[in-house]
């Protein structure tokens, strides 16, 4: 194996590790999401959970998941803006990345 074969196989574990990374990171914001969209709306306990494996299970993307929160607020009269709702999935990302890492 040539110093270039084995760059590239690093390269490519690299980018594997980082994907997973990422994956487990934004499954974690959206159950963490979740969570906090559910507290906003009044659900607790297995209520709270049941929404927040909703949220995980709406979708892969940021967007998705904003979506579904924005049109269940809308939908019961939650006043939150759309900053505040993307502000705190930024944070919440935050949090995940660093809980995935320490987990790994």
């Amino acid at each position: 194996m040539t110093t270039f074969d084995k760059r590239e196989e690093a390269f490519e574990k690299k980018f594997a590790q980082d994907e997973a990374l990422k994956f487990r990171a934004t499954a974690r914001r959206n159950k963490l999401l979740g969570l906090w969209a559910a507290e906003k709306l009044g659900l607790s306990g297995p209520d709270a959970e049941a929404y927040a494996k909703e949220v995980v299970l709406s979708g892969a993307s940021g967007h998705d998941v904003f979506s579904k929160i924005r049109t269940d607020f809308d939908a019961k009269g939650v006043a939150q803006s759309d900053h505040q709702i993307q502000r705190t999935m930024d944070e919440l990302l935050q949090r995940a990345v660093a809980q995935v890492k320490t987990e790994a």
